[in-house]
């Protein structure tokens, strides 16, 4: 039995090797991938990013907890930065997960970010589809947290947690970042500690600065901002935009995970109601497709290039015998000759 037909039988062993496959980019993981492509599209993807110490793998831990006890499969995908010595992940959150690792409902893999300067390594999205084919409603994918490129998220999750943190002094950081601008759900975890409330209104004023929603119906007075004009309605009566809330949570104790769960059903709601959630897809493979294409591309007009033809194309450059520019173009006219 292959794999493929060992991972839809429910076999985690096969769903484990196969992740592996995916992530070393082996041909049999892109052989399983294709089997299994007409099985995906039925798991809600939630990603989970923030900045360093927010209690992303603490909310994370208590967000399966809640949902397994609601009966809901999970798996976790928990993206690591990459191990400077084996290039593998460093596997801090599987140690943090460590309650949830015999639950037979729930599976987390550890990824190394490989260099990916999103947090997210190229193979995530194959991993998630392993996940989703293998029957799990929930995938929860926490990011490594990397600053401003952490926005990669909303190339593969259908709902996004942007989760910040009393006393960090990042409110700023994060709307220079662009990241509200990701945000559906805005979770202030740690919500125990003192400057909660001055958090949630930093945030609030910046959704009322910067959010897409709020922008298009908000104009200034006198220095404040006023509501113009209500939000339009959808065909289906719904709101056509989506406003994130913001959801106070005290991950270790458990504190507002319930609230944040009702947000979460409530934006997966929107998009399939909406039918925003096959336009979302839409726009997420062909930006996937354009990735591809383009790391494709590359590696082919590298494989064509002679031998130490970027060595030279340095050297070269070093000595200012011409501009990367000019020796770009060189190359790529160089791997277009025909070979004599």
């Amino acid at each position: 039995m292959s794999l493929a037909q060992r991972l839809l039988n429910g076999d985690r062993r096969a769903l484990a090797r196969l992740l592996t496959y995916v992530e070393n980019e082996h041909p049999d993981g892109e052989a399983a991938l294709s089997d299994l492509f007409g099985h995906t599209g039925r798991a809600h993807i939630i990603g989970v990013t923030g900045a360093p110490g927010a209690g992303k793998s603490t909310l994370v831990t208590a967000l399966a907890k809640a949902l397994r006890a609601m009966g809901k499969t999970i798996a976790i995908l928990a993206v690591d930065p990459t191990s400077p010595f084996t290039g593998g992940a460093i596997l801090g959150d599987r140690i943090r997960m460590v309650d949830l690792t015999n639950d037979p409902g729930v599976f987390i893999r550890s990824m190394a970010t490989r260099g990916s300067l999103g947090g997210l390594s190229r193979a995530s999205r194959d991993a998630v589809r392993l996940f989703d084919a293998a029957g799990y409603a929930i995938v929860l994918i926490e990011t490594v947290g990397a600053g401003q490129s952490e926005v990669e998220i909303a190339r593969i999750a259908q709902t996004v947690l942007v989760v910040e943190a009393p006393g960090m002094g990042d409110d700023i950081q994060a709307i220079k970042a662009g990241i509200l601008e990701i945000a559906d759900v805005l979770v202030v975890n740690k919500a125990d500690r003192p400057g909660v409330d001055t958090t949630v209104r930093a945030l609030k004023l910046m959704l009322e600065l910067g959010h897409p929603a709020l922008r298009a119906n908000i104009d200034s007075h006198h220095g404040r901002m006023v509501a113009v004009t209500p939000q339009p309605e959808a065909p289906n009566g719904n709101s056509a935009f989506w406003l994130p809330p913001i959801v106070q949570t005290t991950a270790t104790t458990g504190g507002g995970i319930e609230p944040l769960i009702a947000a979460i059903e409530r934006h997966h709601a929107y998009l399939r109601e909406s039918g925003t959630l096959a336009t979302l897809e839409s726009r997420q493979i062909n930006t996937e497709l354009h990735e591809r294409l383009r790391e494709l591309l590359l590696r082919r007009l590298l494989d064509a290039l002679p031998p130490h033809a970027i060595e030279d194309a340095v050297a070269r450059i070093q000595r200012r015998e011409t501009t990367p520019h000019e020796q770009i173009a060189q190359l790529v006219d160089a791997e277009q000759q025909p070979r004599l």
